[in-house]
Order: C-alpha cells, then sequence, then structure tokens
C-alpha cells in the first residue's frame, strides 16, 4: 500500500477547505438571489416579466448583475421615463439592502422591443447569454434560445441573412405555446444555384439548428422557423399576403440589414398598400373558400363519419367469419347476426349505422343538397358512441368464438392474409412467403410473421391431435392479434392507396375524379354530387376509352375486391382522355 507523507495530507486538507469555501460562498449568492426575487415579486407581482442574472462586465468583476423586466403595456398614470425611474429606484434599494454588491439593471418591456427595433440588440444578446431565474410566461426563455440560433445562423451565414425576427407574441409578455421566429434570406445576387435551390438547402440547415439552440438552452418550448427569400417576401407584400403584413406589423427584430425596419416603417405610414390585383383575388376568394367550406363539410360525411362507422362494421363481421360484405350488405347483416342472432348488440346501434348511411346515400342523390355544422356535430357525437360500442362488440365477439377451433382460425388468418397480399399485388401462391416478401420490405411487421408461422404449426399438430388446449388458447390470441392488426393495415392501406390512384381535376366551377385501376377507371363528374358516375377501360397508353354509365355500388365492390395499384402515372393518353371528358381548359389538381 503506497504510504501518503504529511505533505500530501496537507496539500489534500486545503483543497478540501476551499471546495468547501466555494460552496458555502454559492450557498450564500444564491439563498441573496432567492430574497431579491422574492421581495421583487412581492412589490410588483404580476408585472415582473422576468429575472434574470447577467454575464457580469469587466469593470463589475466579482459582483452579481441581476436584471428585471417589468410589463409596461397597461401604464397610464405616469409616463414611461417616470416610471423606469421609480421602478429602479425601488429595485435598486432592495438590491442594497441584501448585499452591497448587486448590480441592479431593469427594463421595460416597450424599452426592450424599442431598443431592438432601433438595432440596439446588446440586451438581448446579454439574455441570451445570462441564466434565466423567474420567467413566467416563458418570454426570457424566447429571447436566449432565439439569441442562439441567431448567433449560429449569422456565423454560417451572414452575408444571406437580411433580418432576423421574433414573432410578435414573444415580445407582447404574453403565455405563448411556441415560440416564433423568421429569416429573411438575400437572393437577389443568386447565380450558381436557382433560388429555390437555395431557399430549400439554407432552410433545411436553419432549422436544423433551431433544434440545435432548443437542445443547448433546454427551453420546454417548441421552437418554430420560418425561412423566407427576400424576392418571394416583397412578392408576398405587394400582393397583400395577410402572414407578411402580420411579420412586419408585429414583428420584433433581433438583426437586421437596414431592410425589415423601413418597410415596417412604411407599412405604418400607409405607404404599402394591396395592390388593384390582390384586392380583386381577396375579394374572389370570399365566395371559393364559402364553397370550400361547403365542400369540405360534405366530404367530412361522404369520407370520413360514413367510412369510420362504416369499415368498424365490416371488420366486426369479418372477425366473426362473415366475408368482406359491401356497404349495403353491411346495416343487414349487423341486425341479422349480432342483434337477432348472437343478441350481443342493442338495435339502437344499427339504427346508428343505418341513419349516417342514409344521409350519405340522400347526398350522394342530391335529396340533401348541403350539410351544416351542428348536424355534423350530432353524426361526430352518434359516430364516437357508436364507435366505442363497436370496440366493446369485438371482446364479445371473441367471447362468442372461444370455442372456435383452429381451423376456422387458420382459415380465417390465410384470408385475411391474402386479402392483404393481393393489396399489394404479391402473387405468391404460398401465403407465408409472400408474408415473408412484405415484412422483408418493411411493409409490414416482422412479429406478423412469427404469429403466422405459430398458426400454421398449431393448425397441423391440430390435425395430428397434438395441440394441447393451452396451445389452442394461445392461437387464439395470437390470431387476435394477427387478425386486427392486419384489418386495421388493410383499412389503412385501401384508404391510402385510392387517394393515390385518385386524379381531381378542375374544370369550370366544378371538381371532378377520375379514379383509375389497372384495367379500368371510374369517372365522378362532379365530386360534391357523385351522381353521375361512368367507368371505361384503360389502354396501354393510360387513355380511358368506352366510358358506359356506372354507380357508387359498383365502384365500392370494385374497390373491396382489391387488387389497387399503388400509383397513377398521368401519360400522353389520360391526359388527352381528361381534355376530352372534362374540356380542354381543365386544370389537374395536385394535393387538394
Amino acid at each position: 500500500m503506497k504510504k501518503t507523507n504529511s505533505k500530501e495530507k496537507g496539500l489534500e486538507t486545503i483543497k478540501d477547505d476551499h471546495v468547501d469555501s466555494l460552496k458555502k460562498s454559492l450557498q450564500e449568492a444564491k439563498s441573496k438571489i432567492d430574497k431579491f426575487q422574492k421581495q421583487i415579486l412581492k412589490k410588483f407581482d404580476k408585472y415582473v416579466l422576468g429575472i434574470a442574472l447577467l454575464p457580469p462586465k469587466k469593470e463589475d468583476k466579482g459582483k452579481m448583475d441581476i436584471f428585471v423586466l417589468f410589463d409596461d403595456s397597461d401604464s397610464k398614470k405616469m409616463n414611461k421615463l417616470e416610471l423606469r425611474d421609480k421602478l429602479f429606484s425601488i429595485s435598486k434599494s432592495i438590491a442594497k439592502e441584501i448585499d452591497k454588491d448587486f448590480i441592479v439593471e431593469i427594463a421595460l418591456l416597450s424599452e426592450l422591443r424599442q431598443d431592438c427595433y432601433d438595432s440596439k440588440w446588446e440586451l438581448t444578446g446579454l439574455i441570451g447569454m445570462g441564466m434565466i431565474l423567474y420567467d413566467p410566461n416563458d418570454l426570457l426563455a424566447g429571447i436566449k434560445t432565439s439569441e442562439v440560433h441567431k448567433n449560429m445562423v449569422l456565423k454560417k451565414f451572414d452575408k444571406y441573412i437580411v433580418s432576423y425576427v421574433a414573432a410578435g407574441s414573444l415580445f407582447r409578455g404574453e403565455k405563448a405555446n411556441d415560440i416564433d421566429v423568421y429569416v429573411i434570406i438575400d437572393d437577389t445576387d443568386v447565380k450558381k444555384m436557382p433560388r429555390l435551390e437555395l431557399k430549400e438547402k439554407l432552410r433545411s440547415i436553419i432549422i436544423g439548428q433551431g433544434f440545435e439552440a432548443a437542445s443547448i438552452t433546454k427551453v420546454d418550448k417548441k421552437f418554430h422557423v420560418q425561412v423566407y427569400i427576400l424576392t418571394d417576401f416583397w412578392e408576398g407584400i405587394k400582393d397583400a399576403n395577410p402572414v407578411f403584413f402580420t411579420f412586419l406589423r408585429d414583428g420584433v427584430p433581433l438583426y437586421d440589414r437596414g431592410v425589415f425596419m423601413p418597410w415596417k416603417l412604411m407599412l405604418e405610414m400607409g405607404r404599402i398598400k394591396p395592390s388593384p390585383e390582390a384586392i380583386d383575388m381577396f375579394m374572389s376568394t370570399g365566395e371559393k373558400i364559402l364553397d370550400s367550406v361547403s365542400y369540405r363539410l360534405r366530404e367530412i360525411l361522404e369520407k370520413d363519419i360514413y367510412w369510420a362507422v362504416l369499415n368498424p362494421s365490416q371488420a366486426a363481421l369479418m372477425l366473426y367469419g362473415v366475408n368482406p360484405p359491401t356497404p349495403k350488405e353491411t346495416i343487414g347483416l349487423m341486425d341479422e347476426i349480432f342483434v337477432k342472432k348472437e343478441k350481443i348488440l342493442e338495435k339502437k346501434y344499427v339504427d346508428t349505422l343505418a341513419k349516417i348511411r342514409k344521409w350519405y346515400k340522400d347526398m350522394e342523390h342530391e335529396k340533401i343538397k348541403s350539410i351544416s355544422g351542428k348536424e355534423i356535430d350530432e353524426l361526430l357525437k352518434e359516430s364516437e358512441a357508436y364507435l366505442k360500442r363497436i370496440r366493446k362488440l369485438f371482446d364479445e365477439i371473441e367471447k362468442k368464438k372461444e370455442e372456435e377451433d383452429v381451423i376456422q382460425i387458420y382459415e380465417a388468418s390465410t384470408k385475411v392474409m391474402d386479402d392483404v397480399l393481393k393489396l399489394n399485388n404479391v402473387k405468391d401462391k404460398d401465403i407465408e412467403k409472400g408474408l415473408k416478401k412484405l415484412t422483408d420490405k418493411g411493409e409490414l411487421d416482422k412479429k406478423l410473421l412469427t404469429i403466422f408461422r405459430d398458426l400454421v404449426k398449431a393448425y397441423e399438430d391440430y390435425k395430428k391431435s397434438k395441440l394441447s388446449r393451452a396451445e389452442i388458447d394461445k392461437a387464439r390470441k395470437e390470431s387476435r392479434v394477427f387478425m386486427r392488426t392486419l384489418i386495421d393495415y388493410i383499412q389503412y392501406k385501401r384508404g391510402s392507396t385510392l387517394d393515390r390512384i385518385t386524379v381531381k381535376v378542375k374544370y369550370g366551377k366544378k371538381i371532378g375524379e377520375v379514379i383509375v385501376f389497372d384495367k379500368e377507371a371510374f369517372v365522378i363528374e362532379d365530386s360534391a354530387r357523385k351522381d353521375r358516375i361512368g367507368k371505361g377501360s384503360v389502354g396501354k397508353d393510360g387513355s380511358i376509352n368506352g366510358i358506359a354509365k356506372s354507380s357508387l355500388e359498383e365502384l365500392e365492390k370494385y374497390i373491396s375486391k382489391g387488387n389497387l395499384p399503388q400509383n397513377v402515372f398521368i401519360r400522353d393518353g389520360l391526359f388527352k382522355s381528361l381534355k376530352e371528358i372534362f374540356g380542354p381548359k381543365m386544370e389537374v389538381l395536385v394535393g387538394y
């Protein structure tokens, strides 16, 4: 064992004493700061927006610089200068009583904003480097994160950054859910790459730096960064874009190269006004928006509420052992099987399903031309109650089928797996091999392959009478997970695939739809009505030929068969057919 001499022991004692002394000093400092904070808050209560410990100045070495930010937004009894003097005098007096080495700095919220307007960012910079002690509305946290991010952005892209602006809510002293900042990039002298490419390259880096800044400051707020290029921003102002006008009116610059503030002052002077074209555009959008609202309300019923209650109903029937029924058959089967035969579902829930389908069909046939928000709310509440009951029904079906043998479990599992393979255009006759292809591609969880193999083994062992009661129960449990997962997958896949193979077209005031399958296509002349539907064959060049009268029922049956294509390619033939069907002035809508 190594011996310690007396000299080493002495050094260790001195070191321990130094650490203890340092800890004691820090505890005393913290106690004094807490005392100052408590007295300030007791005196001014709701007017204090933040308290922070700022980095000490060189000339004040060894002293603590405490900053207090006051809200003067509702100050009416005295002018700003008098208010500031009074607040500073009281704050300084409190600090002096606690510790003569305390240095107190204060600012009014209006002063802090004005400093930023005047390109004086020293105080916001110090807050960015300081330690936040009290921050009820997260104002100081917002400034700190923004300052850290701003410095990162300027260090990397100095010559491209025109302005770095905080959203108005950050400097209003209000409680905000998020921290929002805007960065404007100068693209006027860019020659080596397209402006859009420049924007996207810088945007991805700047937003990435935003995540890094939020991580550094550990602020528990979402930090949102919007990036604009200068030419787009100017166009937005000329076109009266409300986002840019609000940005100019309420934004506070944390960095500006003489662009943002002149625009802001011109806006306040009334020198920036919308163009006549922009005014006409905003006038015309009113009717379009109302039409769009009406259309979306219809869509809520037709594409959301209706399918939200129909799909789980079909899933319940499939879980019971019924082949996938058509929408029209579903209501009768729900009543016949679960209400009358099994007596595990109340009649009122089937009535809810029938009611929603009647709404759907009446709108389809134009018996009802519109639906109100109130009616949507009522249907939504009934739908939620219906889905809650259907979830319970799933459990009751499973209880009823506890005595179902492994053969039925195997057949049901292979049937739903067969539907999944058809949906993905996998043509393997060996279901296990087809499932492995989907799991290898990451389309399905690999656990499903393991479960399926277990079910196949259980089926084979059952036929040989080698399966115990416990293993049968295990097979039932695994099949439930398997079926539920794949039924959810089928519903999701069909819905997303249907969106991908639907081409929306605007012609005149109408919006039409063309749903393109591999060999056939359905043409809906008016999405809002869906009363005129045609069906034609798809040529090799994508063209639609021999369009004959069809119906929504025929389309639904076609979709329920599966074998949906993954994508639609708008080739020359399809584009020509769209013009022939909807007219030469038609427009193809993207992301509508």
